[in-house]
Order: structure tokens, then sequence, then C-alpha cells
């Protein structure tokens, strides 16, 4: 039960100048300050204990180990992007000298990114650490300068309230204003919609379903100054498995991906809804081991019962449409809050005519299409929509047997994996999270890794400044030591 009052309009416009405040105070912040901020956020996060972890258990049904495990690689998190962020190559700083003798004659042009202003971040459900208040948009928005307002998710308000009152005295212990950080509660519509229409707000970071996150999207885009909103919606993940690959050991590929599919009750945005292959003996074998497995693996607790509920909902409705047949689902009886495992099974055919089979079922279902030949798989390729991650399971054969559709596919996602599974996000520089529309608002960003940074910052260039005018990271001496694009060469000297 949330015991938490939705925050009132009066409520929001007072954070909201709070942040406004504290944001020209964020953006002269040096970049070892907001790293030492991260730092301390890291700390207690770390020193929480296990009381934190029972709230969050107690309101997310998520295990023991998920919940630590989480927590660590939130604490991570934090902690590698506040290297990157003292590191400074995220800024892009570039310095381009006078040329005085040149006609017409070349000014002194000087540019790196500079700090957007206050974001809000919308808590996700599946996430209680990662993606929520102490998460990947708040770290991302922090390191670039930003003040942080985190809408709690109202499926876990008291997990957030407490990662809050961690994040607010890691504020105050570094010396900075409370505006820096705020945090609201809110389950109705109006919340959200008043923090991204309020005009202090310049940027949104979201992580949730397609409705909620295309809803956040239209609304900044209608503001008097629109704003970017950097949704991730969600996404099928297609697995495509090639001939020779899936004919060498089409039982080991179903046991894999029977994992996959299951791993937490199916509540990952890379879980992978949807297996493309080729009619054949061995996608028979696949399917037949791929049903075994499922069957043997029993339901789950899912996040809260709104998710069980549009768990069952969805999956009934993907099972009803002409020409999906059931393949299996698990043989122990759920109940109203678990999970049911469940694989499906259509044809190319049918799916090239039917959208809503390529919508995603968040939890623990994948659709295996089997299409009639490479042809009909092609056109599937082409016809999906984006994703933030495609597999192909496929030897050096099958690729370039079928690099038109190895084309198609990379048309389509954000990362693409060979011979392994979706599920699994590794925090690291190379890391792209993100993917062409539907899942996500821009592709061109990621919300994992250090280049996350860059969402919450726009270049900007100083034409002619006097050196001691200019921000630190562009000064000649670089008295920060960072990486520059000097006259077209990555240096860390100082401009002669």
């Amino acid at each position: 039960m949330n015991q938490y009052n939705d925050a009132s309009i009066s409520e929001i416009n007072l954070v909201m100048d709070a942040a406004k405040v504290a944001a020209p105070i964020m953006r002269k912040l040096s970049l070892s300050k907001r790293a030492e901020l991260m730092n301390a956020i890291a700390d207690g996060l770390e020193q929480s204990g296990d009381e934190l972890l029972a709230v969050v258990m107690g309101e997310t049904n998520l295990p023991d180990a998920r919940v630590r495990g989480e927590r660590g690689r939130t604490i991570f998190q934090l902690r590698s992007y506040a290297k990157a962020c003292a590191k400074g190559d995220w800024l892009e700083a570039s310095i381009d000298t006078a040329i005085p003798d040149k006609v017409p004659p070349k000014p002194d042009i000087r540019k790196m990114l500079v700090p957007l202003g206050p974001v809000v971040v919308f808590g996700s459900s599946n996430f209680p650490f990662a993606y929520s208040t102490a998460g990947g948009d708040t770290a991302s928005a922090l390191a670039a300068g930003c003040p942080v307002i985190v809408k709690a998710h109202p499926a876990h308000p008291q997990t957030s309230q407490l990662v809050a009152d961690i994040i607010h005295k890691a504020v105050e212990s570094v010396g900075l204003p409370k505006g820096v950080f705020s945090h609201v509660h809110g389950s109705s519509f109006e919340v959200g919609k008043a923090l991204v229409m309020h005009p202090h707000t310049k940027a949104v970071g979201f992580t949730g379903s397609y409705s909620g996150g295309k809803a956040l999207y239209d609304m900044a885009n209608q503001r008097k100054e629109p704003i970017p909103v950097f949704s991730e919606m969600g996404s099928v993940n297609p697995v495509f498995l090639l001939t020779e690959k899936l004919a060498a050991d089409p039982v080991s590929i179903a046991a894999n991906y029977a994992g996959s599919i299951t791993l937490g009750v199916g509540q990952f945005c890379t879980n992978p809804g949807l297996i493309i292959g080729i009619k054949s003996d061995a996608l028979d074998q696949f399917i037949s081991s791929l049903a075994t497995q499922i069957g043997n693996i029993p339901p789950g607790k899912m996040l809260h019962p709104g998710i069980a509920k549009a768990y069952v909902e969805k999956r009934s409705e993907a099972l009803a449409q002409q020409g999906v047949t059931l393949i299996t689902s698990s043989s122990t009886e759920a109940s109203a809050d678990q999970g049911i495992p469940t694989i499906a099974t259509t044809t190319g055919a049918v799916f090239l005519k039917n959208n809503q089979l390529h919508q995603e079922v968040f939890g623990p279902y994948s659709l295996v299409v089997q299409c009639a030949n490479a042809a009909e798989m092609l056109a599937v390729a082409h016809q999906i929509e984006g994703q933030l991650t495609a597999t192909i399971m496929a030897t050096d054969n099958d690729i370039n047997s079928h690099i038109d559709i190895f084309d198609a596919i990379v048309e389509k996602c954000g990362r693409m994996i060979l011979n392994g599974v979706p599920t699994g996000v590794e925090v690291c520089l190379s890391m792209h999270h993100g993917g062409p529309f539907p899942s996500t608002t821009d592709s061109r960003f990621t919300s994992v890794g250090a280049d996350a940074i860059k969402r919450f910052a726009r270049p900007m260039s100083f034409q002619n400044f006097a050196d001691h005018f200019l921000p630190l990271e562009l000064q000649n001496s670089n008295p920060l030591g960072i990486n520059r694009t000097i006259n077209d060469e990555l240096s860390k000297q100082a401009v002669s």
C-alpha cells in the first residue's frame, strides 16, 4: 500500500524553483566535485545495510540475491560515471586557435558540452535501484552538472524514499544546496504531467512502457519550449536462428533461451520475446526442447499486482490471435501474482499480416515465428519495429549466405548480439542501451555506460574569449588535464 501522498502543484513548484536556483551552481561545479557527490551517494548505498534490502524485497517480490546484485550494480554505476565525469572525455572539448592572417581572419573558437538544466527522472518499476532514484539517469544527469528531480515509482515508494534520503545526505555532506536533488511521490498522471510541463524542466529521463514514455514525449513537444525526453520504452528483442548454427545444436540453444526468457520472471527490457527461424527438423527439435524446459520452470512472483495483471491480459490477447498456437506453459499452477512461463508459435505469413504479434508481452513469454524460407525471414526482419537488441544465432557460413538478413537486422537495433542471449546489460563505455523508435525516443543516445551523460548536456562554442573568462576545461593551460581536440589533434597538452 502506497502511504505517500501525491505531490501537490505547490510542492512541485517549490522543488522546481529550488532546482532552478541550484542549476547555475551545478553548471559551474567542478568535475571533481560532481564526482565527489556521486561517490558520496555510492558510499551511502554501500552502507545502507540489510534493512533497505528488506524493504525492496517487500515492495517488489524480488529475491535477496537479485536486490543485492542490483544495489551493487547501482553503486558501480555511480562510481564508474563519477570516474568518467572527472576524466572529462564526455565533454568533447575542442579548440581551434585563431589564424589572424587568414582572409577573412579565423577567430579562436572553443567548444564543449554544458549542462541542460533541471532534469526530471521517472523511476522504473522493474529496477528499484539501477533505473530508479539513484539509478543511471540520476547519475548521468548529476555527472552532466544538472539538478535532478525524481518522481518515485508508485510500485516501490518506500524504497525510493529511503534511497532519496541517502542522496539528500550526500548532497549535504559535500556542501551543495538542497535543490541539487529533489524527490516527489505521485501515482496520478497529473503529477508526471506537471513535472514535464513545468517551465524550469529542461529534460526528462524515463524507463517503462511504450504508452507511458510516448505520452511524456508528446507532452514535452507540446510545451512552449519543447524539451528532450529520453524514454526507454521496451523491446521484444528478436532472435534470428539461422540454419547451420541451429542444426549444430538445437537442444543447447533451447536451454540457453529457456533461461533467458524466464530470467527474473521475464521482467527485463531485454527479454527475448520473439524467436524467428526457418522451418526444418532442427527448428522442430529446438521448439520441442524449449517446450520441455519451459514446462518444467515454475511460475514466479511478478514485481507487483499491476504488472502481473498486465501480463495475464497481454498473454491472453497474444494467444487469442488467429494463427497463434500455444506450444507450452509451465506445468505448475500459478497464483494471481505470478507469471506463467509460456511459449507460443505462428507462421511467418501470419506474423507479417498481424502487427499485434509484434507487441511486447512483458513477462516470461516468447513467440516462435516459423518462416517458410530465408526470403520470408528477410521480410520479417524488414517489418519488425526498432529494438533495444537483436540477436543472430549463426555460423560464418550462415552470415555470408544471408548477408541481406544480417544487414536488415542491423538497421533495427541498438545492440546486436552474435550467438548469445540479450538479457544482461554490461555497464561499460562500449555498451549502447538504446535503439530505433519505438524502443526509445532517441536512438542516438544510450542509458547505460558513461556516454549516457551526454543526454543531459548540449554543445556550446566560445568565440574570441580571453583565457581567464573561459571554462577551466577550455583554458590554454588545460588545468584539468583532460583530453581535448586541438586543431584537429587529440591532446592533453596546453595551448601555446
